[in-house]
């Protein structure tokens, strides 16, 4: 979802990676105006040291739990508190939670339910409650995948007939899990096309892309090496016609229809 007028960004500092939150406020950036950004933890703890400097740089608002009992910090509690304040007034149109704890699971639901939309930023062992209470999810290490993508987009193009068994053998080692978990994302556009198509049969990529954000919260097409969903279908043409449909601004429609 883009064009978010108000998104409040809740940074959980005790399992996230400090180098990872520039990357997180440039892509939540992308989707509206950020007008809350606040990291909970206990500072003084040796693991969060490091947080500081780059708190300062981002205009980050730090707010001080310390643990009450040895061995347990008290950091889900504090950032659950502050956002159902935060929700009751009533004035935020997002919430982003950073973290990968499966603790926020009813904060997720509990947002959802009042009509806010909920983004969820994690790592890739973020456990599925959390992913899928969201309305959508963020692996923070697809942020720095960037320059892979198009790395590997590069490197599809590249490849010549005569060395056409060599990169195959090479892109299958790498990517087996990939494209192993590309069954769901192929039966998704399948179900899109047959819900969202019009009369020719086309659907626009756009609308395949928000379906599958509801149906799969942590859906990202970086997941599978493509920077976007159209390189993604368009990398299958044994599966997917695409077709692009000029508008009179001079601007395209890019839709999609499944051949099988």
């Amino acid at each position: 979802m883009d064009n978010l007028q108000k998104i409040a960004l809740l940074i959980d500092a005790d399992n996230t990676q400090i180098n990872k939150i520039e990357a997180v406020i440039r892509e939540i950036s992308a989707r509206g105006r950020i007008v809350v950004k606040r990291a909970y933890g206990n500072w003084k703890k040796a693991g969060l040291k490091n947080w500081e400097e780059e708190i300062k740089k981002l205009a980050i608002n730090a707010t001080q739990q310390f643990d009450y009992v040895s061995g347990k910090n008290a950091t889900d509690m504090a950032l659950v508190i502050d956002a159902m304040d935060m929700l009751y007034k009533d004035i935020y149109d997002a919430f982003v939670i950073v973290a990968s704890d499966s603790d926020y699971t009813p904060l997720a639901i509990r947002i959802h339910e009042s009509g806010v939309y909920v983004i969820g930023v994690g790592e890739k062992k973020t456990p599925a409650p959390f992913r899928n209470a969201c309305d959508e999810f963020i692996f923070l290490e697809n942020l720095d995948a960037e320059d892979e993508v198009k790395k590997t987009s590069k490197s599809r193009k590249k490849k010549s007939s005569s060395a056409k068994a060599n990169s195959k053998k090479k892109a299958v080692e790498e990517t087996i899990e990939e494209t192993s978990d590309l069954d769901p994302v192929h039966e998704l556009l399948r179900i899109a096309c047959d819900k969202y198509s019009d009369d020719d049969g086309y659907v626009m990529i756009s609308s395949a892309g928000a379906y599958i954000k509801r149906a799969m919260p942590d859906f990202d097409s970086r997941n599978y090496g493509y920077s976007k969903l159209l390189k993604l279908i368009s990398d299958f043409p044994d599966r997917y016609e695409v077709k692009s449909i000029k508008k009179s601004n001079n601007s395209s429609i890019v839709t999609y229809t499944c051949k099988e």
